[in-house]
């Protein structure tokens, strides 16, 4: 197949920000198979990218052959399973890299504080810092719960189309946790457009009959994450809710500047 001279040369070529263009070029490939769904086309791809298709097909070939990527019967491109593996490393270093900033929140809130992200369409935490009082709430990291019924799904659906949002209530259902529990599309949609309004999201005994959560997304985190507090419904009221919130958006703020910075380079 021809090459273009571009294809030909971008493997020992640098970016203008120092590192291998053909690197950046397969990773950016990726991250649009993952936002078209997990699966496409070059032709899709050389769309979306403006990349040449022997470009593409060049690095979709070196990605197949590592495992990264798959070529499906169809001659489409999936995600392939090899990336499960990092995935799932990335995500216990995340939790980690949080544990910091929550046991930061738990100091300012005496809450206890968790991290979650969406997966799929359900909502697992991958990180929390216990509250020092002796009536706490506890959630196991890897814990999964649909994103209905709790304050972080809330947070982390906030921005999301309605469609894309009916679609997934309609593939996971709308069980009842409690009798507070949001079982209606139409509920929770009304709910994600107080959590923009507002710019924080609750959990009101929805989850758990006695028990409140305050939720924010965190913005620009390189995948969907949200951070949390959550207590007994007596302590964190109405009032103790309105201290709080400013404090979990700092936060999350200051998380978010720690995800996306590279660190030093070598």
């Amino acid at each position: 197949m021809p090459t273009s001279s571009a294809s030909t040369t971008d493997s020992a070529k640098s970016s203008a920000s120092g590192g291998v263009q053909s690197l950046e070029r397969a990773f950016d490939l990726l991250e649009r198979m993952a936002d078209a769904g997990g699966e496409v086309g070059l032709s899709e791809l050389s769309a979306t990218s403006g990349l040449p298709l022997p470009t593409i097909h060049r690095l979709m070939r070196t990605l197949v052959a590592c495992g990264y990527v798959r070529q499906q019967p169809n001659r489409r491109y999936a995600l392939g399973p090899r990336l499960i593996r990092l995935g799932e490393s990335a995500s216990r270093l995340l939790g980690t890299w949080a544990r910091p900033y929550l046991a930061r929140l738990v100091d300012e809130t005496g809450e206890t504080a968790n991290m979650a992200l969406l997966d799929g369409d359900e909502i697992v935490y991958v990180a929390q810092v216990p509250s020092r009082h002796s009536m706490r709430m506890f959630t196991e990291v890897g814990r999964r719960v649909l994103p209905h019924s709790t304050g972080v799904g809330k947070a982390l659906l906030a921005h999301t189309p309605d469609d894309e949002v009916r679609a997934l209530l309609a593939r996971t259902g709308m069980p009842a946790a409690t009798e507070k529990t949001i079982t209606t599309p139409e509920g929770f949609l009304t709910a994600l457009k107080e959590v923009r309004e507002l710019g924080y999201a609750m959990d009101d005994n929805e989850q758990e009959i006695g028990v409140r959560c305050v939720a924010v997304s965190v913005p620009d985190s390189p995948t969907a994450a949200a951070i949390s507090i959550s207590g007994p419904a007596g302590r964190v009221t109405e009032t103790v809710t309105e201290r709080i919130v400013p404090v979990l958006q700092q936060v999350a703020a200051e998380l978010s500047q720690a995800l996306t910075n590279p660190g030093p380079t070598a």
